[in-house]
């Protein structure tokens, strides 16, 4: 019997059972990273490579966009032709549609630490707004869109003055009050383009 011929051979198959061991732990390995990702990581990963996007949201509103901003529980974009930013709570997205290789790339998109942004939650940027003063128009499913300046933003729900977003913000141009819940929200567009966050 030729030994040295089989020694080889054996060793060429634990060699190939550890290749293959290490094989399926390095898949499973990559199926648990993956299971930890959430949609915020995703978007930060997209947003960090200026991916143009299509967003799906629960207003049935449908948008070529630029993600500018993440921030904990939304996202800032620009809808493609109009420089106003556009706010989207996570939440009322129902989809976003991008290629294949900007999808795959936000699986793999090994990101710094979240900013100041990254870190802002909706209510404290609808605070924001409404410190500021500006001009929105808000999309909520199934209603026509309202239009006015926030007038306080609180834990889950801010107050809308409805008025004319041309109109500034006065006793005699607000034709009334609706308090609405950051969940009945799909967007908040801020009326002045070049307002920022």
């Amino acid at each position: 019997m030729d030994w040295e011929h089989l020694f080889e051979d054996l060793e060429g198959q634990l060699a190939a059972e550890w290749e293959s061991e290490r094989a399926a732990l390095d898949a499973e390995s990559e199926r648990l990273r993956v299971a930890k990702l959430s949609l915020h990581d995703r978007l930060r990963a997209m947003q960090a490579a200026e991916a143009r996007v299509r967003l799906e949201l629960s207003s049935g509103d449908n948008w070529d966009a630029v993600l500018r901003v993440i921030g904990t529980d939304w996202a800032g974009v620009h809808v493609v032709g109009d420089a106003r930013l556009r706010i989207v709570p996570l939440g009322a997205i129902d989809s976003v549609g991008t290629d294949h290789g900007v999808l795959l790339n936000s699986l793999t998109e090994s990101l710094p630490a979240p900013g100041v942004r990254e870190r802002m939650s909706l209510g404290f940027v609808l605070r924001d707004l409404a410190r500021r003063r500006l001009p929105v128009m808000i999309g909520r499913p199934g209603r026509d869109p309202d239009q006015g300046t926030i007038d306080r933003a609180s834990s889950d729900h801010f107050d809308l003055a409805l008025h004319d977003a041309l109109q500034a913000r006065s006793a005699r141009t607000v034709r009334g009050f609706r308090s609405i819940p950051f969940t009945a929200l799909s967007w908040v567009r801020v009326e002045d383009a070049a307002a920022d966050l």
